[in-house]
C-alpha cells in the first residue's frame, strides 16, 4: 500500500449565499481520498455511525479508495455546518457534533502499515500521533492542522511536528503558530520546528511551499464560478500527496508537480457542493487542467 490517510468522514450542512445543502458526504480524509484516487489506490483510515450510507462507501470503492479501515461503530457520524459569506473568504461555523468521533482510536489495518505515503488529515494531534504510531517505517508523512488544536492542544502539535516530513497549514495558522505576520518568516519559523517541508496556503491566492532545496509558489486555478469551497485545502493535499505517491519520489521537481495538481484537484472541489463535481471528474480532465495551468504560470 502506498498512500494511507487516516482523519474524518462526516456529513455537513452547508449553507452559501446562492443554495444549500443538508447532510452531503464530507469529512477531511474523505475528500483527501477522492482527490488522491486520480493519481493511487488510497487507503483511508476513519470512524462512521450506523447512519453512514453504504451507497457512500460504495462509491468511495468505485473510485479505488481502500475502505477497509472505515470502522463502523455504534452512533452517529460526524456532522458538521457551516454557512459561507458571498466573499467565501468568510465561514461560520453553525454547529459541530462530533458523535462517534468524540471517541475515535484509529486502528490502521495490517495490511496498510507498511504505507510509504502517509497523510494524517485534520484531526486531534493525539489522534494523528496515535496512528503514526502503527505505521511501521514511512518514507514520508504529511500532516494537516487547525486553528482548534493551535489553540486547545498546542503542546501535542509540536510533539507531532518534530515526527512529521511536512506541514500544510493556512496563512492565519501559520501566523498563528509562529506569532509572524511575514508568512515567509512563518514558514522558516514552523521548518525550524523539525520538518523538512512546509505548504502556506493561501486560499484564491493560490500556495507555496518551502523546504530542503525547495522553493516554489504557484497561484490558484481561475475558477469562474465557485459553489462551496469546503474540503478544498482537503484536495489539496489529496492532490499533491496522490502526485507525489505516484511518482514514488519526494524529489524537488516531483513536489513542484504535486503543488500543481493539489491546486487542480482543488479547483474541480469548489465547482459543486460535496463530491457533486470533483466525484464525475476523470484523470484526462484532470491532466487537462494540469496543462492548462502550466500554459498560464509559464513564462
Amino acid at each position: 500500500m502506498s498512500l494511507l490517510v487516516i482523519g474524518t468522514l462526516a456529513y455537513d450542512t452547508v449553507e452559501t449565499a446562492f443554495d444549500k445543502r443538508d447532510n452531503a458526504l464530507g469529512g477531511s480524509a474523505m475528500y483527501f481520498s477522492l482527490a488522491s484516487a486520480f493519481y493511487t489506490k488510497p487507503a483511508l483510515v476513519g470512524v462512521v455511525g450506523q447512519d453512514f450510507r453504504e451507497e457512500d462507501l460504495a462509491m468511495m470503492r468505485s473510485k479505488g479508495v481502500d475502505c477497509t479501515g472505515v470502522e463502523q461503530v455504534d452512533g452517529k457520524t460526524f456532522r458538521w455546518g457551516g454557512r459561507y459569506e458571498p466573499d467565501w473568504n468568510t465561514r461560520h461555523t453553525t454547529f459541530t457534533e462530533l458523535n462517534v468521533l468524540e471517541h475515535f482510536d484509529p486502528k490502521v489495518p495490517e495490511q496498510s502499515r507498511n504505507a510509504k505515503f502517509v497523510f494524517l488529515a485534520n484531526a486531534a494531534p493525539a489522534v494523528q500521533a496515535r496512528a503514526l504510531d502503527q505505521v511501521d517505517a514511512p518514507t514520508f508523512v504529511m500532516a494537516d492542522t487547525m486553528n482548534l488544536w493551535l489553540d486547545i492542544a498546542l503542546d501535542d502539535l509540536k510533539g507531532l511536528i518534530r515526527r512529521i516530513d511536512g506541514l500544510i497549514l493556512n496563512d492565519e495558522e501559520a501566523r498563528m503558530l509562529t506569532g509572524e505576520d511575514n508568512l515567509i518568516r512563518a514558514a522558516q519559523q514552523v521548518l525550524g520546528m523539525g520538518p523538512r517541508y512546509v505548504i502556506v496556503k493561501k486560499g484564491e491566492h493560490g500556495a507555496f511551499l518551502m523546504g530542503e532545496n525547495v522553493h516554489f509558489a504557484l497561484p490558484a486555478y481561475p475558477v469562474g464560478t465557485v459553489v462551496d469551497p469546503t474540503g478544498a485545502g482537503d484536495c489539496f493535499a489529496g492532490g499533491f500527496m496522490g502526485a507525489v505517491a505516484e511518482a514514488d519520489s519526494i524529489e524537488p521537481n516531483v513536489l513542484r508537480r504535486a503543488m500543481v495538481h493539489g491546486t487542480i484537484t482543488a479547483s474541480f472541489c469548489v465547482q459543486g457542493f460535496s463530491v457533486e463535481d470533483i466525484g464525475s471528474r476523470t484523470r484526462a480532465e484532470i491532466d487537462e487542467r494540469y496543462n492548462e495551468l502550466l500554459s498560464i504560470v509559464t513564462v
